[in-house]
């Protein structure tokens, strides 16, 4: 990312078509074109978003305070499921079906970091072509960054912000590695469970806690040769459910299958989520759903930054490296490296503490 704001891109107006030129030179100049509904500011603002740097951090805090009052109106949708279940083809078909419907929709897809390299795939737009194309959807893919759950440290922040653009649908895509997913139910109103149509072998795989989490599975490639096999999955499924408490009041934890190439079930699960939704705005429970997800955030991003600070208080940064040798080389137990790291943070913090 540029050291500063000051950026000049070439857009196309949305109204006219006709390409035109803005420089953002500051926060307020990029919460505008966010504002407007641009593009290439939305992307400028999450990259923003997604910044490390101490300045841009404290420039991303200001954007998202102007804009938090245009936010709230979107259906917030969380889509996960093991790999080669088909998320991103469910994701275009789905998609698709919205904007052609009237909707602006916002795509947020969290692509898998290498553990080894710290790289990503980042091919979420040449995987969603179709959809990529259409002028009613936005696609961002994002670095997961090893973060829990397979979703992006930033990603509560991009949806805002596309929110504040004007989307008012939020997907967003884990990458559904069997880690826990509470972090994505906790940034959205409905959660997406996607499964194959593997029977009963595939259920076993699908943790316990996840299928918790769920408003909706859904069982992916129900046509051709494998429609005898999704519906024997799709009842066992709903065996399994039958033994779980819904997650919300009034909602019951459905199962429906669809063959995204083929466009079959998709609008039945449009119209579920739609419907599910509207529960949820009526019934009161979006708003206590969402006042318990800002806390929740709130302290996501405590210790996140405890964290942060932690690693580079001089106190801990000039022995850390020989705490953790000898914590691999079981000299020193970890419960006593990491309160010996603690105590020399606090003496960081509290130069008093240090002297007894």
């Amino acid at each position: 990312m540029a050291d500063n704001l000051h950026h000049r891109d070439d857009a196309s107006d949305p109204a006219t078509g006709q390409a035109t030129s803005r420089e953002f030179t500051g926060v307020d100049e990029l919460r505008q074109g966010v504002m407007a509904g641009e593009r290439r500011a939305l992307a400028r603002a999450i990259t923003l978003v997604e910044s490390t740097r101490v300045d841009h951090r404290s420039r991303a805090a200001t954007l998202l305070d102007d804009v938090l009052p245009h936010t709230g109106s979107a259906l917030r949708i969380g889509i996960s499921g093991p790999p080669g279940v088909g998320k991103s083809t469910f994701i275009e078909a789905l998609g698709t079906h919205v904007v052609e419907a009237g909707h602006r929709l916002a795509v947020l897809a969290i692509d898998p970091t290498s553990a080894r390299t710290g790289g990503s795939i980042l091919g979420d737009k040449t995987r969603m072509e179709a959809l990529a194309r259409h002028p009613g959807a936005f696609i961002r893919p994002s670095p997961s960054g090893g973060e829990l759950g397979g979703v992006a440290r930033r990603t509560r922040e991009a949806g805002l912000l596309c929110e504040a653009a004007g989307h008012d649908v939020v997907l967003i895509e884990t990458v559904g590695v069997g880690q826990s997913e509470l972090a994505v139910a906790d940034m959205v109103d409905l959660f997406v469970l996607l499964a194959s149509p593997g029977g009963g072998d595939d259920l076993q795989g699908i943790k316990r806690g996840i299928m918790e989490l769920a408003d909706l599975v859904v069982v992916t490639k129900a046509d051709g040769d494998l429609a005898a096999a999704a519906h024997h999955a799709a009842a066992d499924l709903r065996r399994a459910l039958h033994l779980l408490r819904p997650r919300h009041d009034g909602l019951t934890t459905e199962v429906m299958l669809v063959s995204s190439p083929t466009g079959t079930g998709i609008a039945e699960v449009w119209t579920h989520l739609v419907a599910a939704h509207r529960h949820l705005v009526t019934s009161g429970q979006l708003d206590r759903l969402r006042s318990h997800q800002a806390t929740a955030w709130m302290w996501d991003e405590v210790r996140a930054e405890l964290a942060l600070r932690f690693r580079q208080a001089p106190a801990v940064r000039s022995v850390l490296a020989q705490v953790e040798a000898a914590v691999e080389a079981g000299r020193t137990s970890p419960t006593a490296a990491a309160q010996m790291l603690l105590n020399r943070f606090g003496s960081d913090l509290n130069p008093e503490l240090a002297a007894t």
